[in-house]
Order: C-alpha cells, then sequence, then structure tokens
C-alpha cells in the first residue's frame, strides 16, 4: 500500500514538473477559471445573447469553471490573447474541458478560435457572425450528435472564407461526467482529435475524404455555359420497331382463375354464419334508442367454425391463370443512336490553388458562442499550446483526477439505485452504438442510427429492439457491399453550408418532434343501418 502511494506520488510529482516545466515556452494560453472570469472574458452586449455566464463550482469539487446558467438561451463571450498565434509553423494544440452536468439533449459546448479583430469583430459585440478560423467542440441535438472540426481557409484565387468541415467526426459522450476534447494540429498537415486523451480521429488537411468541401478545390469544373445538343440520344435500349405481337397473345386474359379442380372440404357448414351475435352481451342501462339506435348485440367467432374446415358459402379458391401473358411490350434492343449519358465539358476551374500546407488564419482569441437548450454547461482548463506533453500534462493534472472522482460517484449511484448491472450493460451498449455510428461505410444510415441511439437512451426498455434495428441496417450494408445492389439508398444529405451564421444554429434551432401513439378504442355499442 505504501509502495503503490509513493508511486502515484512520484507520478504526479514528475507530470507536475513536466507541466511546469514545458508551460513556460509552450502553453500559450491558459485558463483554469480558479479566478473570476469578470474582467478577463468579456460577455456579448449583443441583444440576442441573454444568457448568464456565472463562475461556478463543478458539482461535487471545489474545482471552478465558467457555467452556462440558463436553459433556451443565447450565449455569447471572449477572451482575447495576449498576442496572436500563427498556426502555419509547428504543432498547435487546442484542449478545453466540458461537463454536460445536467446532459446534453439540444445544444453546443465548442469553441471559437477568432481572427484578428482586423477582420471586423469587436468584443463586446462578439456573435455568430464573428469570423473565426477553427470551430470546435460537442454539438448535438436530435439527429446531429458530432464534435465538430471545422475549418474557415481562405481561397487564395478568389479570396472567399470557406468552411471545410471533418468528415465522420467522433460522437459527443452521452453521460454527465467531465471530458477533454484535444485537437492537435500537426505540421505535416495532420489533424488528431482526442476525447479523453484518446484518439478519435486522424485526418488530413488536404485530403477529399477528410473534409467536406475539400481544403483544394478540383481542377477542373463542369462547363455551366455547356449545353447538351438536341439530337444527343442517352437511351441505351430502345423497343424493337419490327417486332410483331403474336397471334396467340391474349392481352384480357386474367392473372387469376377459379381451379375448377377444387372440391368443397368434407363437414363444410354452408348454413353457419363465420360470426355470431354474443349470447352473453345484454343492452347497456344507459342505452337511449332515440338518440343512440336500434342496440345490437356485438359479433363473436362462431364457436361451431372452429372444428369445423369452414363456415359459410363456399368458393372455389383462385390459381394463376397459365394463359396469362399480361400486356404485350416489344423486346429492347440495342439504340444504334446511344451516345450515352451527357456531361457538359471540363473546363480550368478559376477557383483552383495548390498549397503545401493550409493557409491558416492567426488566432486572437477565444469565443464560445452557443444557443443551447439546457443549463449546467461547464467550461473548464481551456487550453492552447505547441506542444503535445503539455496538454497530456493539463489532462493527466488538472481534468483526470476530477474524472475518476466523478465516475466512481456515478457508479455509487447506480449500485443505489438497483440498477447497476442494468445500466451500466445499457451504457456500454450505447457507448458501442455511437462507436458503430462513427463507422465511415455507415455514413448513410448515420441519421437513422443516431435517431434510434436517442430513442433507446430516453426509453431504455427499447435497447434490445434498437440493438436488432441497427444490425440489420448493417446487414443490409454488407449485403449491398458483397452482392451490389441496383439502387443506392435514397437518402438525402443536405450540403454543409459555408456561413458562419449557420453554425450555431446547428443544434440551437432544431425543434425535437414528440412522437404521437394513436390507441382505437373498441366501440362500446353498435347501430344497426336503417
Amino acid at each position: 500500500m505504501m509502495g503503490r502511494s509513493a508511486l502515484l506520488l512520484l507520478l504526479a510529482f514528475a507530470s507536475l514538473q513536466l507541466l511546469c516545466f514545458a508551460a513556460d515556452d509552450d502553453a500559450v494560453f491558459y485558463d483554469s477559471f480558479e479566478e473570476s472570469f469578470e474582467g478577463r472574458w468579456i460577455a456579448s452586449e449583443k441583444d440576442d445573447y441573454k444568457g448568464v455566464w456565472k463562475h461556478s463550482k463543478s458539482e461535487g469539487h471545489d474545482d471552478y469553471g465558467l457555467l452556462v446558467s440558463e436553459k433556451a438561451r443565447k450565449y455569447a463571450i471572449v477572451k482575447e490573447l495576449d498576442e496572436p498565434l500563427s498556426l502555419k509553423d509547428g504543432t498547435a494544440v487546442l484542449q478545453f474541458e466540458t461537463r454536460l452536468q445536467n446532459g446534453l439533449e439540444c445544444g453546443g459546448a465548442y469553441l471559437k478560435y477568432l481572427r484578428p479583430q482586423e477582420a471586423g469583430w469587436k468584443a463586446k459585440e462578439f456573435d455568430n457572425e464573428s469570423p473565426y478560423s477553427i470551430m470546435f467542440g460537442p454539438d448535438k441535438c436530435g439527429a446531429t450528435n458530432k464534435v465538430h472540426f471545422i475549418l474557415k481557409h481562405k481561397n487564395p484565387k478568389s479570396g472567399e472564407y470557406v468552411e471545410h468541415h471533418l468528415k465522420y467526426p467522433p460522437s459527443v459522450p452521452s453521460d454527465k461526467v467531465s471530458h477533454v476534447y484535444t485537437a492537435i494540429l500537426k505540421p505535416d498537415n495532420e489533424l488528431r482529435i482526442l476525447i479523453d486523451g484518446e484518439e478519435k480521429k486522424k485526418a488530413n488537411f488536404f485530403s477529399a475524404e477528410d473534409f467536406e468541401p475539400p481544403l483544394i478545390p478540383p481542377k477542373t469544373i463542369p462547363d455551366p455555359d455547356d449545353k447538351k445538343p438536341e439530337d444527343w440520344d442517352e437511351m441505351a435500349k430502345i423497343p424493337d420497331p419490327s417486332a410483331v405481337k403474336p397471334d396467340d397473345w391474349d392481352e384480357d386474359a386474367p392473372m387469376e382463375v377459379e381451379d375448377e379442380e377444387a372440391v368443397k372440404p368434407e363437414g363444410w357448414l354452408d348454413d353457419e354464419p363465420e360470426e355470431i351475435d354474443d349470447p352473453e352481451a345484454t343492452k347497456p342501462e344507459d342505452w337511449d334508442d332515440e338518440e343512440d339506435g336500434e342496440w345490437e348485440a356485438p359479433k363473436i367467432d362462431n364457436p361451431k367454425c372452429e372444428t369445423a374446415p369452414g363456415c359459410g358459402e363456399w368458393k372455389r379458391p383462385m390459381k394463376r391463370n397459365p394463359a396469362y401473358k399480361g400486356k404485350w411490350s416489344p423486346p429492347l434492343i440495342d439504340n444504334p443512336n446511344y451516345k450515352g449519358i451527357w456531361k457538359p465539358r471540363e473546363i480550368p476551374n478559376p477557383s483552383y490553388f495548390e498549397l503545401d500546407k493550409p493557409d491558416f488564419e492567426p488566432i486572437a482569441a477565444i469565443g464560445i458562442e452557443i444557443w443551447t437548450m439546457q443549463d449546467g454547461i461547464l467550461f473548464d482548463n481551456i487550453l492552447i499550446a505547441k506542444n503535445e506533453k503539455v496538454a497530456e500534462s493539463y489532462r493527466e493534472t488538472a481534468w483526470k483526477p476530477k474524472f475518476e472522482v466523478e465516475k466512481e460517484k456515478q457508479k455509487a449511484e447506480e449500485e443505489a439505485s438497483g440498477s447497476d448491472e442494468l445500466a451500466g450493460f445499457q451504457k456500454k451498449v450505447f457507448d458501442v452504438l455511437y462507436k458503430v455510428a462513427d463507422i465511415p461505410f455507415l455514413s448513410e444510415y448515420k441519421v437513422q442510427i443516431l435517431d434510434l441511439i436517442e430513442k433507446a437512451e430516453k426509453q431504455p426498455n427499447l435497447t434490445i429492439g434498437v440493438l436488432v434495428s441497427i444490425v440489420v441496417i448493417i446487414l443490409t450494408v454488407f449485403f449491398k457491399l458483397i452482392f451490389g445492389g441496383k439502387k443506392h439508398p435514397r437518402v438525402e444529405k443536405k450540403p454543409e453550408v459555408a456561413e458562419t451564421s449557420n453554425d450555431q444554429g446547428s443544434s440551437g434551432e432544431k425543434a425535437e418532434e414528440e412522437e404521437k401513439e394513436e390507441t382505437a378504442a373498441a366501440p362500446r355499442r353498435r347501430r344497426r343501418d336503417t
């Protein structure tokens, strides 16, 4: 026991030494919020941002953070750096903690790393239009469940700033404990996204597979002025003009005919109806013939029919008509005039450019600009560094001790509720399902999978049904990949827009649709048609 304690103290001391050693040179900015943010961070004075920021302790700790204190509000606050940070040279690490103390059904918890004020913004007027270089962090609402990473990059040819969204980003953890989010920008154009120190996504800024739209535009684009010639024939097959309908082809023959060979089963009760009046039913005392009409007893299945092969009028069953051929149409032949599917010619893209490295805009401030339906979101230990080891040290010394305490408390609460095993199982299932939703080859079904997970989280009794549904989806995609298919699944995807003003609304503006179930009550009384 003594040896273990000594080892823990040694590790803590070593981490602290590393932190102190690296902090002076490599920690560009750090705020632990142990002191009040007032006077250091500036809250927006714009009319839309009524949310009140508070300097508050994290639940169960003496550790302070920056708290979102009210529900259904817009929030905006900004902290300017002493000097702008260039992202063009060396490694840059962006890291911060969030704790969703009341969960997160619809809202954002991300940070914006802003360009210098020369780009056109003021601290007291900070809003969703303020120009940023990078947006990073959790966002969750309805089908949206992702840890954003958006790079706003200037096209050197057109001068336009375009938002480039990380494709297939990791999902947001679904619990209420502290989590630390880390984005590492490497000089070799690599991006790594970590959650709680574990790598969840690796990407390359210049890969079209990793960012939408790609950072480098295509070399050529379809000519918008090119028009399809009027005589262009896109039909690969045409009806054979020389084909003639056979003389014995009967288009009027029915698809089914009575089976003349069928024989009525022995014991068939022709005179017995399939249903009879319920002999035990009685007319209700409050029945009013003038108001309700003549009372009629409800029907029940005829008990005599249960032992007989059938009741009522017997009719021959139908069978497929061997003479049926349907409407005749001529066979298809190759079209001699077929030219293929027309496409406009390609022309050089006037917006095309080449770069060895992204032309990152410098970071001059850190802003939080969100619209959330939940309160209790706590931001803490915001860090910008030039060294991964610095970020790792802060995770070990500032985040991990809190996280372990919170996890133990969460486990104890589950045990006290008497549902530890079930809750633990469901939590593991949901964690796995969120990882499944992040698999690239399931991207077309991600919305449906996340929707199923959301329903299961709100109604845990649906967990097994959700598992079955997701397995069916996976098998469907698997068999399509192996055996192919005539059509790809039609899943409409709205492209990510390149306007800053639409980002913060990605979660807050989405209204959750309530599910309504209609139940049909059995009729209390029956009327006789008059």
